[in-house]
């Protein structure tokens, strides 16, 4: 792995939960992570990385995947699905390479996807870049198409003023389109939006969670348009 040559002090101590039982990989990701100025806590199994989310406030979570007692993909889905800190951005890091793996974590509620091994100076641009989404996240407003309203930095989703309930791949999928209202994306688009990039994920897994994204969208499914032999759209007509 290569180091990460970067200036003391840039991140403004952003605090980050690591989660990995390997020494060794652990010790040398927080090194350099508090060496260009974020603060790190250092947890080696899952119960333990829950509890100590569980009880603090976090800016990002690193998950390795395979941890005694809860994967790294359990913590993903408790922390998606649980009252405290739902929303903050999740960063895997493991040797699981295969597209259904990668797949299988982002749908658990990982922002990006990291494999092993992987060179330091790529780690931290994937932090950083999380971070500063999850900074313009926050500030954003609620989006309104039709009868589909999304609250970003709530992660929340309504159709009709009732609530859906949305993976957190299926939520970014959404709000990606609403944000190029009008605008056709294509698969390939789709896929850098909604899992970071330098991950490879084949086109058609896009198609899959469009089609689980329309079921649960009920009476506003009808706002997302297929544009055939491109990739999609959110229609921009009156709804029925």
């Amino acid at each position: 792995m290569k180091s990460a040559t970067h200036s003391v002090g840039t991140a403004e101590q952003r605090r980050i939960l690591l989660v990995e039982d390997e020494e060794d990989i652990r010790s040398l990701i927080a090194m350099h992570l508090r060496r260009v100025g974020y603060s790190v806590d250092e947890v080696s199994d899952g119960e333990q990385a829950l509890s100590r989310f569980q009880a603090g406030r976090f800016d990002l979570l690193i998950l390795d995947w395979m941890l005694p007692g809860l994967s790294g993909l359990d913590i993903a889905r408790r922390v998606r699905s649980g009252d405290h800190q739902p929303s903050v951005p999740v960063l895997m890091v493991t040797a699981r390479v295969e597209p259904a793996d990668i797949v299988m974590g982002l749908e658990a509620g990982a922002d990006d996807y990291v494999t092993k091994p992987f060179e330091l100076p790529v780690l931290i641009a994937r932090v950083r870049a999380l971070l500063r989404r999850s900074e313009i996240s926050e500030s954003e407003e609620s989006r309104d198409v039709g009868d589909l309203k999304i609250i970003p930095d709530r992660y929340e989703v309504f159709c009709r003023a009732e609530p859906l309930s949305l993976t957190r791949y299926e939520f970014k999928l959404l709000l990606n389109l609403v944000k190029n209202q009008g605008r056709v994306l294509t698969r390939e688009q789709l896929i850098q939006s909604v899992q970071g990039e330098g991950v490879s994920v084949v086109d058609r897994a896009i198609d899959t969670h469009v089609f689980g994204l329309r079921k649960k969208l009920g009476a506003c499914a009808g706002l997302i348009e297929t544009v055939r032999g491109v990739g999609y759209r959110i229609w921009t007509g009156v709804q029925p």
